[in-house]
């Protein structure tokens, strides 16, 4: 035998049911052929045909079997009966562990564990109580204690029921910011200032809404919707954010706060209206506040410098040791007397020992207060709420390798913002710069944020006197340094979309940034929220479709066009199209307009402007293989697009269509219009159909079009 016949492919025989598999040199089985004889045959490759063909008869089985010793993986068996059929109980056990995520780690929780997570639960908490503080007072103006509310019982909450080790979830820097706004908004609609219980109840009350409105989504599975604005817009929003935030917080840090309220200046005020009063009045800065402010800042900047240089204070918690050590000083120096801005008093009363949580109730509302705009307000920090969350939460599930749903996250939110409201927090998210830090001290599992929650409780029980002498400026300053966190990200992302010429994404971020700078966060969040969703419904509303070519110098390939026009080729009066996904209402009604745009012209990327490029079309297959699923709208639109080509003498050919879909298809009478003969399995079996009427007819549609004039439309 000669030597190049020795190498794959070649015919192996089988004795036992006289069938011969041609067999490739992977081991894979090009096609078979049953034979009389008993002879081995080998075959050259370039004798080889390459289209190759199921093996479905019963006795080609055992044969196939046999070859399967050649693959080197071998096969894994999935048992889904022992799934089906498991107990109540242990079905039970499963899903609980799944819902009630605790029970996942509480089983296999260790002593090393435990150490490792009360060490970051206490860096954590270093950085979580100030923090919480500040966005009380500076960013909600409402009493201090309700920050430490809200650490307390949201941290508890998510310990039981999230999915993150290290996500922190608490006070946010944009939520809070919007809570604010929302209490201002409500003492100029009342015409006259609330005292600071009746703004926190209105704060409680929002994140009681919020809460119901963040549980309502995860309970409808609505987990999707974390990618309904995107990066760009969330950017533009939350550097807009960002920005409002260091122009509030300068005005307070160079002490011109009272200043600030005789000029005019209220918390309606725009941030451009800010800037121009800093720029009018920065000579009116009180010296002691600006220099203390400055010192504050000095060592929050280069503290986190020198842990990266000398190991042993790497854990020294900067945020911890600013407000510890201002104390102190305010304290030995009595600045509060020489004119600089302290806290106070923190809590009901000036006892050494507080209840760490007051009595749920329900919050109770000041006079003429809105209780609409409150649940306006309420919704628009649950969309800018969880998409940061949800978008925090994955990042750290792809670092760490672990399973987060968006859904069971929300449920979390959601139930920790219901709680909360009765125990007089304002609305909590996840913050993703304070979590990054809460990853850095290496959290094992959720216990490390119920310790902070504990360490939160220990502090308003036993701590609040102490807390009288820190200075609002140290305050001020460590949400400065949170809100620098926050645009970290910026330059990053600029530069990336500058990379990619993304012109429309830097377009859409500064149109938010520009119009929250301008107007206000309400507004901001407004048009960040209607561009996602004219965005999302602009590229929904037009389905994905794929005009086919022939491959040159092949019969029978087929390969879209677009990807490769220089090797594909149109075929003469035919049109192929693959539809990529399901039709429903919502995408349909563009079909007609791209499948005319293809008609004339071959190509969607041809403007429509141009003179055709087609000058006639006998013939379309519509390929259904990527649609899964039809609607009963889509199903009527599509019969109404095939009857319009059969009013043009085109006729219609289906192929591969999918099971799911071809059962409506069948009942609204498609099938009956362009006859069952005219469904194909592939697209290579509808071209050789065309192929024989072009072959036999003169007319190759006409006895379809008449057959098609006299159906009916479908009932749907």
């Amino acid at each position: 035998m000669p030597n190049q016949y020795q190498n794959p492919p070649f015919f192996i025989q089988d004795e036992s049911h006289s069938s011969v598999f041609i067999v490739d040199d992977d081991c894979s089985t090009l096609s078979y052929q049953t034979t009389d004889t008993n002879e081995s045959t080998y075959l050259s490759p370039k004798d080889v045909k390459t289209r190759y063909k199921s093996i479905e008869s019963e006795e080609s089985v055992s044969s196939a079997e046999r070859m399967s010793k050649c693959s080197k993986l071998p096969s894994d068996q999935i048992h889904f009966d022992s799934a089906l059929n498991t107990s109540f109980w242990s079905t039970l056990n499963t899903r609980s562990k799944y819902y009630l995520p605790i029970l996942q780690w509480i089983p296999l929780y260790t002593k090393q564990d435990f150490s490792q997570d009360i060490l970051s639960g206490l860096s954590l908490s270093a950085l979580f109580i100030p923090q919480a503080l500040s966005y009380a007072t500076a960013l909600c103006r409402i009493p201090a204690i309700h920050g430490l509310y809200t650490v307390s019982v949201t941290t508890f909450v998510y310990a039981c029921l999230g999915m993150s080790p290290q996500l922190s979830v608490g006070p946010e820097a944009t939520v809070s910011l919007i809570v604010g706004s929302g209490i201002a908004h409500q003492q100029s609609s009342a015409g006259h200032p609330f005292d600071p219980e009746a703004a926190a109840a209105i704060a409680s009350l929002t994140a009681f809404f919020v809460g119901l409105f963040t549980l309502a989504l995860g309970l409808l599975r609505f987990g999707f919707l974390d990618s309904l604005m995107s990066r760009a817009l969330l950017r533009g929003f939350i550097t807009a954010v960002g920005v409002v935030v260091l122009v509030q917080q300068s005005i307070l840090l160079l002490g011109l706060g009272d200043l600030s309220m005789q000029v005019g200046l209220t918390p309606d005020s725009t941030t451009i209206q800010r800037l121009l009063f800093l720029a009018s009045y920065i000579s009116y800065a009180d010296p002691l506040t600006s220099a203390f402010s400055a010192a504050v800042l000095f060592v929050l900047v280069t503290v986190p410098h020198l842990k990266k240089r000398y190991s042993a204070i790497s854990r020294l918690p900067e945020v911890l040791l600013v407000v510890i050590l201002s104390i102190i000083v305010c304290r030995l120096y009595r600045f509060d007397q020489a004119g600089l801005d302290v806290l106070g008093q923190v809590g009901g009363s000036g006892n050494n020992l507080n209840m760490p949580l007051p009595v749920p109730s329900m919050p109770t509302l000041p006079d003429h207060a809105d209780v609409k705009a409150i649940i306006v307000n309420a919704a628009i920090i649950t969309i800018i709420g969880f998409v940061e969350s949800i978008a925090a939460a994955k990042s750290f599930a792809r670092r760490h390798n672990h399973f987060v749903s968006a859904n069971r996250e929300l449920v979390a939110l959601g139930i920790g913002n219901v709680i909360g409201g009765f125990f007089g927090s304002f609305p909590a998210f996840g913050s993703f710069p304070r979590s990054k830090v809460h990853e850095s001290v290496k959290p094992k599992t959720q216990m490390s944020g119920l310790l902070s929650g504990v360490t939160c409780l220990i502090v308003t029980g036993c701590f609040l006197p102490q807390l009288f002498y820190l200075p609002t400026a140290t305050l001020s300053s460590i949400i400065f340094m949170a809100v620098l966190a926050l645009l970290r990200e910026l330059p990053h992302d600029l530069k990336f979309m500058w990379q990619v010429r993304a012109w429309k994404d830097v377009a859409l971020m500064a149109t938010t940034f520009i119009t929250t700078m301008f107007f206000s966060l309400e507004v901001g969040t407004a048009v960040a929220v209607m561009f996602s969703l004219i965005i999302t419904v602009k590229q929904s509303s037009y389905p994905r479709i794929t005009i086919l070519g022939r491959v040159k110098e092949t019969s029978y390939e087929f390969r879209p066009i677009h990807d490769s026009k220089e090797t594909v080729e149109h075929l003469k009066d035919v049109l192929i199209v693959r539809i990529e996904e399901p039709l429903y209402f919502a995408n349909t009604g563009q079909l007609k307009d791209r499948l005319r745009r293809l008609e004339q012209f071959g190509d969607m990327s041809i403007h429509p402007s141009e003179q055709p490029r087609r000058d006639h079309l006998a013939f379309i297959v519509l390929d259904l293989g990527g649609m899964e699923f039809i609607d009963a709208s889509a199903v009527q639109i599509l019969y109404e697009i095939i009857e319009s080509y059969h009013e043009q003498r085109v006729q219609v050919l289906l192929v591969n269509g999918h099971p799911n879909a071809m059962p409506l298809i069948n009942r609204a009478g498609i099938l009956d219009l362009i006859g069952s003969n005219l469904l194909f399995e592939n697209v290579t079996d509808a071209i050789q159909s065309i192929e024989q009427d072009v072959q036999y007819t003169s007319f190759p549609n006409s006895h379809i079009l008449g057959e098609g004039s006299s159906s009916s439309n479908p009932s749907t």
